[in-house]
């Protein structure tokens, strides 16, 4: 008998550890209903049971812990987004704007820095919602994202994205969605009017680069299928240089191309802005690993090694075929580069990036110089010569190319060629299609080009009323 209750006793206090419950009182309720212990034996089992059920109560709290900041990954995604914003302006406006002739050079650069303004505000009014955030209908979430951010709505101000703060990551998505907007730019440089840039930029911001950016980063479909893009091979530089083609296709051919000197007015400034391109290009690459890691190490260095191994290459076409090496050459190259590893940098090793760089720098030359002389489209920057052939190459050996050092074994065993392709062409088909409807709106409401004598007297003067001081 006291043997029993001593048991009974033994299995009540243990219980009551384990739930939480004060020793002391328990003891004491126990110990005033003493006899019926004796008469009821079952109840020693009864006093186990929650031991069961308590154990695995436990383990759930310590996995689930909230996410928390790191200070390091934040610190270098604040200066990753610095760099990011750096390379549309100055970058991009230097690089085009030394580009243009003389008369068209304050409205390139306006043009640049116009749409990064506009563009800061569409993506928080709804850019951001569309890309990033879940869809409520399940037919539609592989396509597109909701409406549940709109004007960021629903972003908390302490919410967490992985290691930084939620705001950071939306500005630093915000970048990328200012500068590929701003890369078609090139494609119809001197001699699109400024209302129907504006009005064709939101659009297309929208209804194309949102949707295509949800595909690849958002959770949609062409994540869901294995299409690899580390920094926006696909969703900025392959989109942008579709986007420009078909820009420069629909517009024509500027007054006065193939008979008239269209040479660069400076090429220091597009020296200049190649350089701000290439060094604003770590945000861009390094930052995609949203990390102060090794990832972001990699990424770096394959920036680097993939850059300069494409400006080498294409120098050396050029020098072999034109008999001298350009300046121009040697920076649309580095910039071919840094496109052909944009969506490689975090999933390939050094050598793999050399081997993309001199590919790239190869295809961008094929498509800047010999592509468009064959077809006498008026790409004028080469958008589509650069970014579009970079990009496409770059997107392809990513799937070939991928090391299971840096990406992982099961992003190695799953990466395709194939699946690179099928990504390649749904964002190619999507975009032109788009592009194309959405000019034709441009064209009906505030029309597309420039009036003749606008584009003879340039941009500068009749689109901004301002001109360049004569030396």
């Amino acid at each position: 008998m006291r043997s029993l209750l001593q048991r009974g006793l033994a299995g009540l206090t243990l219980a009551a550890v384990i739930a939480g419950a004060p020793l002391g009182a328990l003891a004491q309720e126990a110990a005033a209903p003493a006899a019926p212990v004796a008469e009821a034996p079952a109840e020693a089992p009864v006093a186990a049971e929650p031991v069961e059920a308590a154990a695995p109560a436990e383990a759930p709290a310590e996995e689930e812990a909230p996410a928390e900041v790191n200070a390091g990954d934040t610190a270098w995604m604040l200066t990753s987004t610095a760099l990011v914003l750096m390379m549309t302006i100055p970058g991009l406006a230097l690089f085009y704007g030394g580009m243009v002739r003389r008369k068209n050079v304050i409205a390139t650069v306006a043009q640049c820095f116009a749409i990064t303004c506009l563009m800061s505000v569409v993506w928080m009014i709804a850019g951001y919602s569309l890309a990033f955030s879940e869809n409520g209908s399940s037919a539609l979430q592989p396509y597109v994202g909701g409406l549940g951010n709109l004007f960021l709505g629903g972003v908390a101000f302490d919410g967490v994205s992985g290691s930084i703060p939620e705001y950071l990551f939306v500005v630093f998505q915000m970048t990328f969605f200012v500068i590929t907007p701003a890369l078609i730019v090139g494609a119809f440089a001197e001699r699109m009017k400024f209302s129907a840039m504006l009005l064709f930029m939101t659009l297309w911001s929208l209804i194309v680069y949102a949707p295509v950016c949800h595909w690849v980063w958002g959770g949609g479909f062409l994540s869901e299928h294995g299409v690899l893009d580390f920094a926006g091979g696909t969703v900025v530089h392959i989109n942008a240089g579709v986007a420009g083609l078909v820009c420069a296709l629909v517009l024509g051919r500027r007054r006065g191309y193939g008979t008239e000197n269209m040479a660069p007015h400076n090429l220091v400034l597009t020296m200049i802005g190649a350089s701000l391109l290439w060094v604003g290009w770590f945000g861009f690459n390094a930052g995609s690993a949203v990390g102060a890691n090794a990832l972001a190490a990699v990424a770096m260095l394959n920036t680097q090694v993939a850059t300069a191994a494409a400006g080498l290459t294409w120098m050396f076409i050029e020098w072999f075929e034109r008999k001298k090496p350009g300046m121009l050459g040697l920076a649309s190259g580095a910039v071919a580069g840094l496109v052909a590893i944009t969506p490689a940098a975090g999933f390939v090793d050094p050598q793999g990036a050399l081997i993309i760089g001199i590919a790239g720098g190869a295809a961008a030359y094929f498509g800047a110089v010999w592509l468009k002389r064959m077809l006498k489209y008026d790409d004028s920057l080469d958008v589509f010569g650069v970014h579009g052939i970079a990009g496409i190459v770059g997107a392809v050996l990513t799937g070939a190319l991928v090391s299971a050092t840096v990406a992982g074994e099961e992003t190695a065993t799953g990466a395709s060629v194939v699946a690179q392709f099928l990504g390649i062409l749904g964002t190619i088909a999507w975009c032109a299609v788009a592009t194309f409807g959405i000019l034709m709106i441009c064209k009906f409401t505030t029309g597309l080009r420039i009036s003749e004598e606008g584009e003879v007297e340039g941009l500068d003067i009749a689109s901004h009323g301002e001109t360049l001081h004569e030396h």
